[in-house]
């Protein structure tokens, strides 16, 4: 069996963290580039068409939606979730923080160099 490369090795107790949320389509590259600017964020994905039905204010509304997942670290989600709340169009924004159960280490430690300290 041949032994795994530093590429293919991971981390069971990862610094990485994903935040998804979803956002208005024309709001989402705004959102993303400013969380990466401000180095809250190393990296979010932008996944456009995005259809949300849920209801709001006693009606069901369904919508386009683009929707984030936003990579940065234990430490930095503090600064993540605060920068998200200031920059989020929504009164009441979807924002679920999950914790992987194990992340590539090459790209653990990209994440925690990349969203600052």
């Amino acid at each position: 069996m041949a032994r795994p490369t530093a590429r293919a090795r991971t981390t069971r107790t990862p610094a990485l963290r994903l935040v998804l949320t979803t956002v208005p389509p024309r709001r989402a590259a705004a959102v993303a580039r400013a969380l990466v600017a401000e180095r809250t964020a190393a990296c979010v994905n932008v996944v456009r068409g995005v259809r949300s039905v849920y209801r709001w204010r006693g009606r069901v509304h369904d919508d386009s939606e683009a929707l984030l997942v936003v990579k940065t670290t234990r430490g930095g989600l503090p600064r993540c979730l605060a920068a998200l709340a200031a920059l989020h169009p929504y009164d009441v924004p979807e924002i679920v923080v999950l914790t992987p159960a194990a992340v590539g280490a090459a790209y653990d430690a990209w994440a925690r160099a990349s969203s600052g300290p």
